[in-house]
């Protein structure tokens, strides 16, 4: 824990921007925080926080960092550190932004801190298994919290309408500020529902980033993840309870040409475990992530006993 005395000495013998870079650095490795949350990297981890309490973008030009800081400037990254450090809140809930797909979103602790590896495909529009993302497509992100998958597939995908879905009405509430802040409101329209209950249409697409961490692993995660919603990553005893219902179910909302693509994370292995006759394809992410799976519509029709 970072003591009082701590700050009081940096306060009074820190002076540039560059100073506190290095001792904040410092500090996070010595007090050993977990990354995850938007950084890999400590040094990204501290650029993060400085520059957001002094008002620079992330990309502020280095030669600023030799430039002397006010009192107040000094004031606001010690209270930063001390809350990142002391209480474990993750980065992106202090700066209240997190980017995903190279686009900046708002976040705040009633959304999950986006961070899924699903942004690759969504880059990539989907190639080569959605063979024209430029026509008119019906697109769903069940699971939306904060709104980043649908927005972002709004922006890869021109001529999608994108429905995103959620049962939290504060995460929705977050969703809904993020789609303004993009200018979609006439592209992404946020719903409140339990899973698929409130979908009205079949679509080309679904995808999904579901609650999928089981019991065990909950009992066992970083202190950083206290700060996250419990409804957001808690399904069950084996991580499954949410996908178990989405693949019983998804049929009735899929196009006979729809694809379904699902994050379960490290929860993968109990998948294979529960439907090991259904030829999963399972994506491999060129920066890191694993435990993404792709069924056709024709798949879910054809293996619907099993998931039944």
């Amino acid at each position: 824990m970072l003591q009082e005395q701590e700050l009081q000495e940096a306060f009074e013998h820190l002076h540039t921007i560059g100073d506190f870079l290095r001792w904040a650095e410092s500090q996070l490795r010595k007090h050993d925080v977990f990354l995850g949350h938007g950084t890999d990297s400590y040094n990204d981890e501290a650029l993060a926080l400085v520059l957001h309490a002094v008002h620079l973008p992330w990309n502020a030009n280095p030669r600023i960092y030799a430039t002397r800081l006010v009192p107040t400037e000094k004031t606001a990254i010690l209270a930063l550190l001390a809350k990142r450090i002391n209480e474990r809140v993750p980065t992106p809930y202090l700066t209240q932004e997190v980017w995903f797909c190279g686009l900046p979103f708002y976040v705040d602790e009633r959304v999950l801190i986006p961070r899924s590896p699903l942004g690759e495909l969504i880059e990539q529009g989907f190639s080569p298994w959605l063979p024209d993302p430029n026509r008119a497509l019906r697109v769903l992100d069940l699971c939306t919290g904060s709104g980043c998958i649908a927005i972002a597939m709004a922006h890869a995908l021109p001529n999608s309408i994108v429905d995103a879905i959620d049962i939290s009405a504060d995460a929705l509430a977050v969703c809904e500020l993020n789609v303004a802040q993009h200018g979609l409101e006439d592209r992404v329209f946020p719903l409140l529902g339990d899973g698929l209950s409130v979908a009205q249409e079949r679509y080309h697409l679904i995808v999904c980033n579901p609650p999928y961490v089981d019991a065990e692993e909950m009992s066992r995660l970083p202190d950083e993840y206290v700060h996250e919603p419990e409804l957001a990553l808690a399904s069950g005893d084996d991580g499954l309870d949410f996908t178990r219902q989405l693949l019983a179910t998804c049929t009735d909302y899929l196009t006979e040409d729809g694809l379904l693509i699902v994050e379960v994370g490290y929860s993968w292995p109990a998948v294979v475990a529960a439907w090991p006759e259904v030829p999963f394809l399972w994506f491999e992410f060129e920066h890191g992530g694993e435990g993404a799976f792709m069924l056709t519509y024709q798949q879910l029709v054809e293996y619907s006993s099993a998931f039944s």
